[in-house]
């Protein structure tokens, strides 16, 4: 199937050619007729499948199939995101893909100026991207009327629920007109997501393109069994050794992305943390430096990192396990996007054994181990109990401690920074 029997217009067809597209992906396939026909959708799709252009395409085409409003004009399209960073990505490619059509957009989320905001609302925009607390501020402050709303979505809505955005978001319906189209998108499913749907879809079309809670088959996944103090030096010697110009490392804590941030560039390493206590600036910054080659790693938190659009990212890495299971398969879907290969890592330690069983348990299958990791063997066997957390260690070993040395062919042999590998040539 081509995107040119997909029912979309030449405008769209236009914009959908200039960035080298002929071939809809399945969810695309599957949802773009559903919603020109006006239904209801429940989507589930892993990330990276294509689903922001499966919602956004369709709805362009209907808002051109309608009478373009006197100004100002009123807000018609909503989508709903968790995260700015989602925000600004689901606008760029409504932007891009309504480029030869005449509506404006515009991205509504916190952490910047709310001032700039209110203005482009005050000139109108037929199509509004945003977060729930700045969307309900405006609201609140009247700057912004959902009245005249005609279509309706809710992107990454397992991440939703997840924040704890579930009484924003029925706040926002509230303040909806009955009569609309509803689209809801999830990557993963859950019961709370079943009970949202039955009350948000009028006799919804369910679309699944891949199994429920399941990784892409294009990421290959691996643990290194490790003890926490050997992490920073093995992830060192992963990127120098393999020469990886793009790796997305995952870390539970914002300090701690600091920290390992501050320890890879004393590497040699070229990195950027990314976290919810960064400026929007800073953000924007860091992922855009990513994109282009200017870093070679970005140390992010789960919530930083949700909505991440990173054409043929080859690498993503647990540094630390994420302590719900579910957010695994969101991580690791950051690679391995729309058919390219990808390879996701994680260092665990016998302390995260528990999460990783319940990683396993939830893919229903075990996650291959890497049997020699050029450190002192360790155990990832889950006891009775959940293990008590601890002080972290030092990243590094203590001066003068010694590495074990096991035999045969080593995953990681005696390393050097960066640094000093280039002093050595």
């Amino acid at each position: 199937m081509q995107f040119t029997e997909l029912g979309l217009s030449e405008q769209l067809l236009k914009a959908v050619a200039e960035q080298g597209y002929e071939t809809p992906t399945p969810i695309q396939a599957q949802a773009i007729p559903v919603i020109l026909q006006g239904r209801d959708v429940l989507a589930g799709a892993q990330t990276g499948t294509g689903k922001t252009a499966g919602f956004t395409l369709p709805l362009l085409q209907l808002l051109q199939n309608k009478p373009i409003p006197q100004k100002p004009r009123p807000v018609r399209v909503l989508i709903l995101t968790p995260t700015r960073e989602l925000a600004l990505q689901v606008h760029e490619s409504v932007r891009t893909y309504g480029a030869h059509l005449p509506f404006f957009a515009e991205a509504i989320f916190g952490g910047v100026s709310i001032i700039p905001q209110i203005q482009k609302l005050q000139r109108g925009t037929d199509i509004v991207v945003a977060t729930p607390g700045r969307l309900l501020d405006l609201i609140q402050q009247k700057h912004l009327d959902l009245s005249k709303v005609e279509f309706f979505v809710l992107d990454e809505a397992d991440r939703m629920l997840d924040m704890g955005f579930i009484r924003d978001i029925r706040k926002v319906i509230s303040l909806l007109p009955n009569k609309r189209q509803n689209l809801l998108f999830s990557a993963t499913y859950a019961p709370e997501i079943s009970v949202l749907a039955e009350q948000l879809l009028n006799d919804p079309v369910e679309i699944s393109v891949a199994k429920r809670n399941a990784a892409a088959d294009t990421v290959s996944q691996l643990v290194y069994p490790i003890k926490r103090e050997n992490k920073r030096e093995l992830l060192s010697y992963l990127i120098g050794n393999g020469h990886w110009q793009q790796v997305l490392v995952f870390v539970r804590t914002k300090h701690g992305a600091d920290r390992l941030c501050k320890q890879l560039i004393h590497d040699g390493i070229r990195c950027a943390a990314l976290h919810g206590d960064k400026s929007q600036g800073a953000r924007v910054r860091a992922l855009d430096e990513f994109k282009n080659g200017g870093i070679t790693a970005l140390i992010a938190t789960d919530i930083a990192a949700r909505g991440l659009d990173i054409d043929q990212l080859p690498h993503v890495i647990n540094y630390d396990l994420p302590q719900v299971a579910e957010d695994y398969v969101h991580r690791i879907g950051r690679t391995g996007r729309a058919g390219a290969d990808g390879q996701a890592i994680s260092l665990v330690d016998p302390e995260e054994a528990y999460l990783l069983a319940a990683i396993e348990k939830l893919l229903k299958r075990q996650i291959p181990r890497v049997a020699d990791t050029g450190y002192e063997r360790v155990s990832l066997e889950v006891t009775n109990s959940k293990p008590k957390p601890q002080q972290a260690k030092p990243a590094g070993r203590a001066p003068g401690a010694k590495r074990s040395q096991p035999a045969g062919n080593r995953a990681a042999p005696a390393r050097k920074s960066n640094q000093q590998r280039s002093k050595a040539r």
